[in-house]
């Protein structure tokens, strides 16, 4: 049983590949696809919805309830960037209950490309919300002794966030082929359901971590326009 869909390689030519990390995800994204345009195709503002729309309405006012706890602030701005993370990484580690299927999240490039979009992400929300002067100006708070130790953790935090998801990804996949392999009579269908919570709950704490990196950037700028509004 493999423990990271980097050793299943479909395609190979010279050193150009095609292993099931990018088999998988792209799997992923179609079906989130495909799923988001089947579900929005007919939305209507009529006061009996359907299905889809009332599922697609409560999700997105978890998700946006979420951000809003965390962050405390209004969550729309967040919410295509967080959700998508979530969306993606929960789908990708609930569809390992179909046979083959090996989620992308097992895969220590998805989960580090994943970390860098959350890198990159952090600094774009918060020259958005303080200015590019602003922004950086944290860097060097309280003093510029400060600067190499602040981009540091902004390094560091993101290299966990990456290994975090992936640790326990792969560790999951690695208990489970042990206890199937010692009685693959009684713990297949217990380690699905296992497998499923455990799922939601990686992309329920890689999200709410990412939201709370961007939420650290943008804190102080509210924080200013809070005490201005007092003084004034």
């Amino acid at each position: 049983m493999e423990l990271t869909p980097d050793g299943l390689i479909y395609w190979q030519w010279k050193w150009v590949s095609i292993n099931a990390t990018l088999v998988f995800t792209w799997v992923v994204m179609g079906i989130l696809t495909v799923g988001s345009w089947l579900a929005t195709r007919n939305l209507s503002a009529h006061t009996r919805l359907s299905r889809w729309q009332n599922f697609l309405e409560s999700l997105v006012s978890v998700i946006n309830n979420q951000i809003r706890e965390v962050t405390q602030q209004e969550g729309i701005g967040y919410l295509p960037f967080i959700g998508t993370l979530f969306l993606l990484i929960a789908v990708s580690n609930l569809l390992t209950v179909v046979p083959g299927f090996y989620s992308p999240a097992g895969s220590l490039s998805t989960t580090g490309a994943l970390a860098f979009l959350v890198f990159i992400a952090v600094p774009i929300y918060g020259i958005a919300q303080q200015g590019l002067t602003g922004y950086f100006r944290q860097y060097i708070q309280p003093t510029p002794l400060m600067l190499p130790f602040n981009i540091i953790g902004e390094l560091s935090r993101t290299l966990a966030l990456a290994v975090r998801l992936f640790g326990n990804v792969m560790s999951g996949t690695m208990i489970a082929a042990i206890l199937l392999a010692i009685a693959p009579l009684f713990f297949p269908i217990l380690m699905q359901l296992l497998g499923l919570l455990t799922g939601l709950i990686q992309a329920y704490i890689f999200t709410i971590l990412a939201l709370v990196y961007i939420a650290s950037a943008t804190q102080v700028h509210e924080k200013q326009k809070t005490q201005y509004s007092t003084e004034h």
